[in-house]
């Protein structure tokens, strides 16, 4: 009888990751095996390995691996200060009340920020440095995906370390650990799975990025997310496009594998 019941509450789920998971990803290995001009083919996978596009793959896992790092900096010791102070939920909805704010909005508004006449190079002037050239830049594009993408990292952290046992760290305080010990020893590795789960959540949507880089990097920075955007829009090319996707398929589906639970 519950085996039924289970089984009733599971199928509107097996009908939802069918529908909008494995039916996507089955369409796009399918139109992987066409050209242009709508004939079955192998050549898209050929062309994937040619300079031009290895040279995308990289720079997109060069980024990702960037924006991850930084974000993983940034957002460590702040989940911690977090577990530390008072008004942790109020702390907390601030962390999240940016991600309620529409993506292209947050990046129109770093195009002011960061333009020739915007508030960094304002600051800039005060200071003395003079006006300096922020948009279109490496530095630009990783700074605002790291702060589009930082809130996904602080709160499996967060999670992580709210369910950190204090007297563990009491016990190795005890025993003469340092502070430095105690953390290197005794918190991060407890708290590694937040950092996976962290690092999961920033580093897959970061290989396929395309509006920043058009935005904020003004196409300086060209990824495979770039790549995908002008197959399936511009150069009309699904299936080159799809060739693409499939691999970002593969890259995404390794991280998962390899910052996995294996508990």
């Amino acid at each position: 009888m519950k085996n039924s019941v289970r089984n009733v509450y599971l199928f509107p789920y097996v009908i939802w990751i069918g529908l909008f998971v494995v039916a996507p990803i089955l369409l796009i290995l399918y139109y992987s095996f066409f050209d242009i001009d709508g004939n079955w083919t192998f050549a898209n996978y050929k062309t994937f390995f040619t300079p031009i596009y290895l040279k995308m793959a990289v720079s997109s896992v060069w980024y990702a691996f960037l924006i991850t790092l930084f974000s993983l900096l940034v957002a460590y010791p702040t989940a911690y200060f977090l577990t530390k102070t008072k008004h942790k939920q109020l702390w907390l909805l601030l962390i999240i009340l940016p991600t309620w704010v529409n993506l292209l909005l947050k990046v129109y508004a770093f195009l002011g920020i960061f333009g020739t006449y915007g508030l960094a190079n304002a600051i800039l002037e005060t200071i003395g440095i003079g006006t300096k050239q922020i948009l279109f830049t490496d530095f630009s594009f990783v700074f605002v995906s790291v702060y589009i993408f930082i809130p996904f990292m602080i709160l499996p952290i967060f999670n992580s370390l709210e369910e950190l046992n204090p007297t563990l760290i009491d016990a190795a305080r005890d025993l003469g650990a340092s502070a430095w010990t105690t953390f290197r020893r005794v918190v991060f590795p407890l708290t590694l799975d937040g950092v996976k789960a962290g690092c999961q959540a920033v580093f897959i949507p970061s290989l396929s990025l395309f509006m920043i880089t058009r935005l904020i990097a003004g196409n300086r920075v060209i990824t495979l997310g770039t790549a995908i955007e002008q197959h399936f829009l511009v150069t009309q090319n699904w299936g080159m496009g799809s060739t693409i996707a499939v691999f970002l398929i593969i890259a995404m589906a390794i991280v998962v594998i390899a910052t996995g639970n294996r508990k």
